[in-house]
């Protein structure tokens, strides 16, 4: 890469590393500490690749300056736990909005692709979901019940399996990240196909509302996260294939700690959405207004948390 392109591609981020330093700009230490172990980076490749330049120069200035600031300053809180999520994680989180939307779309794509296929193979449905569940369904609507599935078991033995199958599925997505992002792919692909067939049966019987009603009770936050987590497994990949300034070793160090970060934030969800499939969704005779209400309130906490929280911090950094 040129030099001036170098400089043009990373000023407005050591612009504002500088602002801060010099108290013009209010940001935590722990989002300062992060900013240094870039630009030591950039400055690691400005020695190697423009020796000697005004670039260097500038990029060994601002090192110097960051680290006596950090290490006199930097305290750990007393709180790590409630500051990971409150501050930490979000401001992370802002720099791969665009892994999120990818893995989004991709389940998105596939759910269409599983109610198309639904739709258009009688077949299709019990290859995805099996006979044992199809014909089980049957039944449950034969009695009247076709949620019937949801009372099968206790309410903490339900939670509980729930909630490890899920963080089963999650963490093989994110694992997956290590083929490339092919793996995680393969993994939004399938459950997207699961769930457009899913609900595809359901409409196919006259019971897409009830079923919907029911199953987004804990779906919502259910699959959120299940995207979060291939949300996840993107960003390791992508810490392989686009090192960009860094080496190839460091970007893909990063994208593991990053990655590793998107997928504790996830673990309270999980346990939400396997307390809600287990004590609450099984409650089908629940008033639909309040059905409404538990499924836009989890959208809505998905959506602040992961979307729109994550960008207020990142505008109030800048100010």
């Amino acid at each position: 890469m040129r030099e001036a392109a170098f400089v043009k591609q990373n000023k407005d981020k050591w612009a504002t590393f500088e602002s801060a330093l010099s108290n013009k700009t209010k940001i935590s230490p722990d989002v300062l500490s992060d900013l240094y172990v870039e630009i030591t980076d950039h400055l690691s490749y400005a020695k190697t690749f423009y020796p000697g330049s005004n670039t260097e120069f500038y990029l060994n200035t601002l090192a110097s300056e960051a680290h006596r600031k950090i290490y006199k300053t930097k305290k750990e809180s007393r709180n790590r736990i409630v500051q990971f999520w409150k501050t930490e994680f979000p401001s992370m989180f802002y720099h791969h909005q665009r892994e999120l939307l990818i893995a989004f779309l991709v389940f998105l794509f596939f759910s269409l692709v599983g109610a198309f296929s639904a739709a258009n193979d009688g077949d299709f449905v019990r290859a995805i979901l099996g006979d044992n569940y199809v014909n089980m369904t049957l039944e449950n609507i034969e009695k009247g019940d076709p949620m019937a599935v949801y009372k099968q078991m206790g309410e903490f033995n339900m939670f509980l399996g729930i909630t490890i199958n899920n963080i089963r599925v999650a963490l093989i997505a994110f694992a997956l990240g290590i083929t490339l992002g092919i793996g995680t792919l393969m993994v939004m692909l399938r459950n997207g196909i699961m769930l457009g067939s899913f609900q595809y049966f359901f409409y196919e019987k006259g019971l897409l509302w009830e079923s919907a009603r029911t199953i987004w009770i804990h779906g919502t936050i259910e699959i959120s996260v299940i995207i979060i987590a291939g949300c996840a497994g993107l960003v390791m990949a992508n810490g392989m294939l686009f090192p960009g300034t860094y080496t190839r070793m460091e970007s893909f160090k990063r994208g593991i700690k990053n990655s590793l970060k998107i997928m504790i934030s996830t673990l309270p969800f999980f346990v939400i959405a396997g307390f809600l499939e287990g004590f609450v969704t099984r409650h089908t005779e629940m008033p639909d207004a309040l059905a409404i209400l538990i499924i836009a309130s989890s959208l809505a906490i998905i959506l602040y948390y992961y979307v729109i929280y994550p960008r207020q911090l990142h505008s109030k950094s800048k100010l």
